[in-house]
């Protein structure tokens, strides 16, 4: 039985209790931090022996590569990738992306990321970010979006998810349904958007257009139009009616990070109360071992459509066996993107 949790860890190699716990929870995936990465070598050992845990090729290893100013991966070992903004230049109030040389660059930029992540053994990115940003909003987007309309958005995120598929990488669309409008950091407090239903509709455009993605993150956002009292990830009435209604995403859904302070109460509530909303996994980050038992022993069986889901996401994942064969490709897919700018 999986454990419909996403667990981080504590350091560059897994602890014994650690191994012994992840055998004995088989949580649905793990995500990674700078804490967890130390070398390319180093890494690969690391992903490795989480799939040698349970014998799971197709094990959903999670990082929050995106470009820009948030990246896991990076120098020394790594490369610097650009911000979704950065590679959107060019078609700024330009609707027409779908074909021209900015999707193509957005395209040609994923699958060489992709590529890195491959060589490292990560199945999975959090990206690409949907949200359509306001120009009053808290900067906690600003050039992590692709633009600030939202078929701009759309388009280029689907360029970004096709280039990640080329890589064998699966893409996270974040944050559903739109984290454009908050005037707040949900990592610090719980922003709530007044916005009327109209204007929110706008904003789910993006997410409606790539809503065939295999996973998506949810916003912990209160939209008051919505739903007055809870954010997104502990609504039903927002995944019910939004998420899974209106905007038709019926792929795996797991929440933001359980520790970020626009949740309250003790980490187990948080995580019981995101999947009794509806969704289908919980997300704890930070690899503290007392709070990852404290909610495995408090969260519900995965349902039935979760597990389906999962299986489903998991289905396109694969790893790398000759990481050197994928070095030549990667050099050409970056002069290839940068003859494009």
């Amino acid at each position: 039985m999986t454990l419909p949790v996403i667990f981080g860890l504590a350091g560059a190699v897994l602890s014994p209790d650690e191994q012994a716990f992840f055998r004995d929870a088989n949580p649905a995936g793990y995500i990674l931090f700078a804490r967890n990465i130390e070398t390319p070598a180093q890494l690969r050992a690391l992903t490795d022996a989480l799939r040698e845990l349970r014998g799971d090729d197709q094990l959903p290893i999670l990082i929050d590569q995106e470009g820009g100013r948030v990246a896991r991966l990076g120098a020394p070992h790594w490369r610097d990738w650009p911000a979704a903004a950065t590679l959107a230049q060019g078609a700024d109030g330009y609707s027409g992306v779908v074909g021209s040389k900015v999707a193509e660059r957005v395209r040609l930029n994923y699958e060489a990321l992709g590529l890195e992540l491959l060589a490292a053994g990560v199945t999975v990115t959090c990206a690409p970010v949907l949200d359509v940003p306001q120009a009053d909003a808290h900067d906690i987007i600003g050039d992590r979006a692709f633009g600030n309309t939202p078929d701009q958005v759309a388009a280029l995120g689907r360029a970004c998810l096709e280039g990640l598929a080329m890589a064998g990488i699966a893409g996270v669309i974040k944050h559903i349904p739109g984290h454009g409008r908050a005037l707040s950091d949900s990592h610090e407090s719980l922003p709530r958007v007044a916005a009327d239903a109209a204007s929110l509709a706008v904003d789910c455009l993006p997410f409606s257009e790539l809503s065939d993605a295999t996973m998506a993150m949810t916003a912990h956002v209160v939209y008051e139009a919505w739903d007055m009292e809870h954010c997104a990830s502990v609504s039903a009435r927002i995944i019910e009616g939004q998420i899974r209604g209106r905007i038709g995403f019926d792929g795996l859904l797991m929440s933001d990070d359980l520790d970020m302070k626009a949740l309250s109460g003790d980490l187990p509530s948080r995580a019981v109360a995101v999947l009794e909303a509806g969704c289908d996994i919980a997300l704890n980050c930070w690899g503290r071992f007392d709070d990852m038992t404290a909610i495995a022993n408090a969260v519900p069986a995965m349902t039935d459509v979760a597990e389906r889901r999962l299986l489903r996401a998991r289905s396109t994942l694969r790893i790398a066996q000759n990481t050197e064969a994928l070095v030549a490709r990667l050099a050409a897919l970056i002069a290839r993107r940068d003859a494009l700018y």
